[in-house]
């Protein structure tokens, strides 16, 4: 169930969003309000469930994280057994930055990040050994043209 934001609530949380680390005066002075009333939304916003963890954004490419590839998992698997497997698989594995399952022809969708093709090759290597899957498919990203994590409040 969703929770019920207010305008406040929502500038509050687009702050928060854009950088976290800004202290509790410069969220207050930005969003028109003062240190303690925001410092009690920010609270119940977390107590509801809103805001999670806070964390840094860090740039892959300094980090030598250059290549990032999609790849699209097709299994004719589809036990509990086989599945739980598979996520904790995913879940021990650093590269992988993301996991979805899907509706429709692919099973799932990896958004995986490493240096470059041969440390992919590593990384689809390891994945095979450890989980058995109809069919793998690799698409290297060339240009991430929009990629953010601020959800549209």
């Amino acid at each position: 169930m969703a929770v019920r934001l207010d305008d406040m609530d929502r500038k509050i949380l687009a702050e928060l969003q854009e950088d976290a680390g800004q202290s509790l005066d410069e969220i207050a002075r930005k969003v028109g309000s003062s240190k303690t009333p925001v410092w009690n939304r920010i609270r119940k916003l977390r107590e509801a469930g809103v805001i999670g963890r806070q964390t840094f954004i860090l740039d892959p490419e300094a980090l030598g994280l250059d290549a990032c590839f999609f790849v699209l998992i097709r299994t004719s698997e589809h036990e509990a057994e086989w599945q739980q497997k598979f996520l904790a698989t995913l879940r021990a594995r650093p590269e992988v930055l993301e996991a979805h399952r899907l509706a429709g022809e692919i099973d799932y969708i990896l958004k995986v990040r490493v240096p470059n093709a041969r440390a992919y090759d590593t990384f689809y290597q390891a994945l095979i050994s450890e989980v058995r899957i109809f069919n793998v498919t690799a698409l290297l990203s060339m240009e991430e043209i929009k990629s953010t994590t601020l959800l549209p409040v």
